[in-house]
């Protein structure tokens, strides 16, 4: 699960005006286990139904196969999802990042998505990725785009090049357990009105078995899955 409803979750505004809800279903690992499919189809769309309305994955997970079970979670419902897939570092040239979102986009079914990210900085320049992802919005094939896992420093890089203000987001590790982005990350985004996505806000999975937080959590009547994330939530630019 990333942070980013029924009528009682909160919602998180990016910096060109859109709203999402602030709870995102994440789905690394997802996708690949066919004996799985149909409980993880189960969960994606009971998530919606809940109102976990992001949904964010990449052409990473399970080699696309994570596209395509999110394709079919939300098949007839494309206009309920605010939807996030990333592109691999490999693939992020000027030419290459518009073909990967093309391949994205077939394996989830649809004609755009809501946001598109740089999975982690590569070799290629930032500023054909982000050449690219200009192209990628005039075409209506993405409506924004963001980064992922780029520290202060690259989005330095990233602000002075052309266009690379237009940056929504930098989704990065943040949780209870890892702070790190509290120290550079966070600092810059506030200072530029970036959005943070912390994505693995339960330290995969370890935060919501922890006694430590359980305990804090008891008297507050919310388990410590509940409070980890809630912290992130409160935390995250």
């Amino acid at each position: 699960m990333d942070a980013m409803a029924d009528t009682d979750t909160p919602t998180t505004t990016f910096p060109d005006g859109r709203t999402a809800v602030a709870l995102a279903q994440g789905t690394w690992n997802m996708g690949d286990d066919r004996a799985a499919r149909a409980t993880e189809l189960d969960a994606l769309r009971a998530g919606i139904d809940a109102g976990l309305t992001a949904i964010d994955t990449a052409e990473m997970y399970g080699s696309g196969l994570s596209e395509e079970l999110v394709g079919e979670a939300i098949a007839g419902r494309r206009d309920e999802v605010f939807l996030i897939s990333k592109v691999l570092p490999s693939n992020a040239s000027r030419r290459g990042t518009g073909e990967a979102a093309r391949r994205s986009l077939a394996r989830l079914g649809t004609d755009r998505l809501d946001l598109y990210l740089l999975h982690w900085r590569g070799s290629h320049p930032l500023a054909d990725t982000v050449a690219a992802m200009q192209e990628l919005v005039e075409e209506g094939l993405i409506r924004a785009w963001g980064v992922s896992n780029l520290d202060a420093d690259d989005l330095d890089e990233l602000a002075a090049i052309p266009g690379g203000a237009a940056a929504q987001t930098d989704q990065v590790l943040y949780n209870l357990a890892q702070r790190g982005p509290e120290h550079d990350v966070i600092p810059w985004a506030r200072s530029r009105r970036m959005l943070v996505m912390a994505y693995s806000p339960l330290d995969q999975g370890r935060l919501a078995t922890d006694p430590t937080l359980a305990a804090l959590a008891e008297p507050l009547g919310v388990s410590a899955g509940q409070l980890a994330l809630a912290w992130v939530v409160r935390q995250a630019p």
